[in-house]
């Protein structure tokens, strides 16, 4: 398994392995772009969320390699007497990687940091056509509860 995975929040110097992790499969080929230079709207969409103070993108590391990155998502709501939601997306681990516990230790980890932000739900979206994905969450304690809908614009 190698050195101890660091968390950290992501830095613009990391965007291109990010964009590499998000490409490196069956459906992030189909819909994300990693080329040399990478596309201005990945540099535009990671300084949005750098600044916003309710997005955080996260790395796995491991010997200063990036092996794994999220997105969390701190959403206040009406519902639940005001309470806060965190929201996980963009899950991807290094090919290298897969099925050897980085993508489960970046569950956890954003797990722990929803409940350090106050929230008193997480949740997550996986697309239909992974069903591993889907397993994967059910073995961490998530529960299809209800059914999400997209409008793509």
């Amino acid at each position: 398994m190698g050195a101890k995975l660091v968390f950290r929040m992501a830095e613009e110097q990391d965007l291109n392995r990010i964009v590499e992790m998000l490409a490196d499969d069956v459906l992030g080929s189909q819909r994300e772009r990693y080329e040399q230079p990478l596309p201005q709207s990945y540099l535009d969409a990671f300084k949005a969320i750098s600044s916003d103070p309710n997005n955080e993108l996260i790395v796995a590391c491991r010997d200063n390699e990036v092996i794994g990155v999220q997105q969390i998502t701190f959403t206040p709501y009406i519902t639940h007497q005001g309470g806060w939601r965190a929201t996980i997306e963009g899950v991807r681990t290094s090919s290298r990687v897969r099925g050897m516990g980085v993508g489960s230790e970046l569950i956890k980890w954003a797990i722990k940091r929803a409940e350090e932000r106050g929230c008193h739900l997480v949740q997550l979206t996986t697309d239909k056509k992974r069903p591993d994905a889907l397993r994967f969450y059910e073995k961490l304690g998530f529960t299809a509860t209800h059914e999400g809908l997209k409008l793509k614009l």
